[in-house]
């Protein structure tokens, strides 16, 4: 019934499985994927035919975590999965930025690959065992594939690389990167690192490549029993070729002189104008204009790199590492907590940071269980950015990837959570794009945050780099263009400080780059990196001293764990009441942290005050303000230290004799007590008649206005 294969390897510690014939026999490829008991089911469908005036690859990868793989039942009104996670969408562009570029020029059929995880073992994470099932399933299909891909990740512990760490084990290195790549080179990096050197960073790729070498060859050992009969690779008819011919002689010298004009807007208008120009003559000739879009963005390709290298000069006259000009600025919006304006040639980014309290912190469940996440950074991309009317809708996979890139970069040197007890949010709106806006962000983030206050490290800055390869040899292109990064081989970003790197993701667009290019490209992405760093430091060169005005201050105080449920209260009574008087944010940590956030001083001043009193313990000796909050024959009973009552009894209301409570006291009197002492039970006894003895100047010195006294005064007795 199954015709089952199934093929086995010892890979990093653990065993790789990938089994294929039993389960979605009626996808093209179908591959279960196992490492530990982490389990993932790749498909690969595609269309047999490409829809009619199509002319681009219409590739879609969905990545899906579902909740029974850990053993759980989703969350929220519908109990089953919705909306693709952050983590979903960020899975799904990874395993989509590999393969992409090995499917044939010219394939213009409809795929899907899809990656459902089924088993999740806490340990060994599924994007990796994802991308390599996908892989497995793509090479099985028969649809064309210019794989395999494998992937991996690498970790940095104790100076040493290790391949496919466990959670357990992350929490140690100094780097988490992911690689994916072909037998012959890397595709494809994603990473986040505590400001490592560039030799380590290409240490680490080198060695991730290395490492799943093996991987590649048991994805080949499978195909040998599985695999599916090829397709036939799209080919290039005669008049296709005639027809890139006939565009190359009516366009050529007009593509020409437009890609001379150094402005983007200016230089769109006349590729606009050169395109109609070619497509009127082209319909006057009777030839298929839907087919003559692809061959004029090749020769736009040709020309553009050509130009580069044979000249050296690039699009906007640059050489090929000249960064362009850069304006920093700080403090724009003048409610915001910190604001800055990121300005690199015709790519600018708006950040804005907002200051909040642990009530703030965005709550994540994801597989691995729920926990909460404390900086945020979101990214919007509008589509006036590039001079565009379009649709405005919730951030899509791009902006989600854009913002977790720029995310990673901050991240490594944000300050330890209980040095600033805040939580932070930081947007990017990106007001002009041409070229690199995620890297933009990643400066003006790190500007926003310096603005509020907010204590980094060290200032951050961001290039994109770019490339160009032929046979005749290679450029590396530094703060690469829009046009630049659609036309050319490689986009490579590269984020960190004046101390190393923080951050790197490659994608490759030809089938791998060599080790000197990467080498390239890092040394040369340092030098235009510390010139941005430079300029940046025109604006600000560290945190401020202070948050701003409008920021909540936040004070951190601690008070002994067994008295967490008195400021509590029963239901939450006691802290719901004095956040209502006061006005400030409270938190309330298990090991008796509270963080007290107000916006004044004074607002926060008396939360601080309300919950000492309450964790105070009474003095003997020591006079209290309280308040009467109830009269009984044989006394009264006053509260003072926030929600401690104590009797005065009615011998002890007053100088000589009292014959009725309610001569002396009334509930919402306020008076001064002085503690006795305690009786069998525990219970507070107090005097008024001692305190009345006294003048009421010795008084006023003594006894706290807050209902405490004041720390290391005592009263007279």
């Amino acid at each position: 019934m199954f015709n089952y294969f199934r093929h086995e390897i010892e890979w990093g510690g653990r065993q790789l499985v990938l089994e294929t014939g039993k389960m979605a026999r009626q996808a093209d490829g179908a591959v279960l994927a196992r490492y530990g008991d982490t389990i993932v089911l790749c498909t690969a469908v595609g269309a047999r035919q490409a829809k009619p005036g199509q002319d681009f690859f219409p590739l879609t990868v969905n990545y899906q975590e579902k909740a029974f793989a850990a053993g759980k039942i989703p969350g929220g009104f519908f109990k089953r999965e919705g909306r693709p996670t952050e983590k979903e969408t960020l899975v799904s562009r990874l395993i989509d930025r590999p393969i992409r570029p090995l499917f044939p020029a010219g394939f213009r059929n409809e795929v899907q690959v899809i990656a459902t995880v089924l088993s999740h073992d806490m340990e060994n994470d599924p994007d990796v065992v994802a991308m390599i099932g996908c892989s497995a399933a793509l090479t099985l299909s028969g649809i064309p594939f210019f794989g395999p891909v494998a992937a991996a990740r690498v970790a940095m512990i104790d100076g040493a690389y290790v391949l496919n760490p466990t959670r357990s084990q992350m929490a140690e290195s100094r780097l988490e990167l992911v690689l994916a790549g072909t037998a012959e080179g890397v595709l494809m990096v994603e990473s986040e690192a505590h400001e490592l050197s560039e030799a380590a960073m290409l240490g680490a790729v080198t060695f991730g490549h290395a490492a799943f070498q093996p991987v590649i060859q048991a994805i080949v050992a499978l195909a040998e029993h599985a695999a599916k009969e090829p397709w036939a690779l799209p080919e290039i008819s005669e008049a296709e070729a005639a027809l890139e011919s006939r565009i190359d002689t009516l366009a050529r010298a007009a593509l020409a002189d437009a890609y001379l004009e150094r402005g983007k807007q200016a230089r769109q208008e006349k590729i606009a104008a050169a395109k109609k120009a070619v497509m009127e003559s082209l319909a006057a000739e009777g030839l298929d204009t839907e087919k003559a879009k692809a061959g004029f963005k090749h020769l736009e390709a040709d020309i553009v790199r050509r130009a580069i290298l044979e000249t050296g000069q690039r699009i906007d006259g640059r050489d090929t590492k000249t960064v362009r000009p850069i304006v920093a600025e700080v403090g724009v919006l003048p409610r915001a907590h910190g604001s800055a304006l990121f300005t690199r040639g015709e790519t600018q980014a708006l950040c804005v940071a907002t200051l909040g309290t642990a009530q703030d912190e965005q709550i994540m469940d994801a597989l691995e269980g729920e926990y909460r996440q404390h900086f945020m950074l979101h990214y919007n991309f509008p589509p006036y950015s590039v001079g565009e009317a379009g649709r405005m809708g919730s951030p899509g996979r791009r902006e989600i990837g854009h913002g977790k890139l720029a995310w990673r970069a901050i991240h490594p040197l944000l300050p330890a959570k209980d040095k600033f007890p805040y939580t932070m949010r930081v947007v990017s709106e990106i007001t002009e794009s041409n070229g690199s806006s995620s890297m933009a962000t990643v400066c003006g983030t790190s500007l926003a945050l310096m603005d509020a206050g907010v204590p980094l490290s060290r200032p951050v800055a961001g290039i994109a780099m770019g490339l160009i390869k032929e046979a005749s040899g290679f450029a590396v292109l530094s703060d690469i263009l829009g046009d630049e990064d659609h036309l050319g081989d490689m986009d490579f970003k590269v984020a960190g400080t004046e101390h190393g790197v923080t951050s790197l993701q490659m994608d490759i667009k030809i089938t791998s780059i060599t080790p000197e290019i990467m080498q390239v490209a890092l040394d040369q992405a340092r030098e235009g990196r510390l010139h941005i760093l430079g300029e940046m430091a025109r604006a600000i060169t560290g945190a401020r001293s202070d948050v701003a005005a409008t920021a909540p201050r936040i004070t951190v105080i601690t008070i002994p764990k067994e008295k967490i449920r008195d400021v509590i209260g029963t239901g939450g009574k006691v802290i719901r009441e004095i956040v209502e008087q006061t006005g400030a944010k409270i938190d309330i940590e298990d090991d008796g942290t509270i963080k007290i956030a107000a916006s004044e001083p004074e607002r926060a001043q008396a939360a601080i005050d309300r919950i000492r009193g309450i964790v105070a313990e009474p003095e003997i000796g020591v006079i209290y303000t309280g308040k009467v909050v109830k009269t009984a024959d044989f006394g009264a009973f006053v509260n003072f230290l926030g929600a401690r009552d104590g009797l005065v009894h009615i011998s002890e209301l007053a100088q000589g004799r009292v014959n009725k409570t309610a001569d002396v006291v009334s509930v919402g009197d306020a008076v001064r007590v002085k503690v006795l002492g305690f009786d069998d039970r525990g219970k507070v006894k107090l005097s008024m008649r001692v305190v009345d003895q006294q003048t009421g100047a010795d008084i006023s010195d003594k006894v706290g206005s807050k209902g405490r006294r004041e720390d290391g005064e005592r009263a007279a007795e």
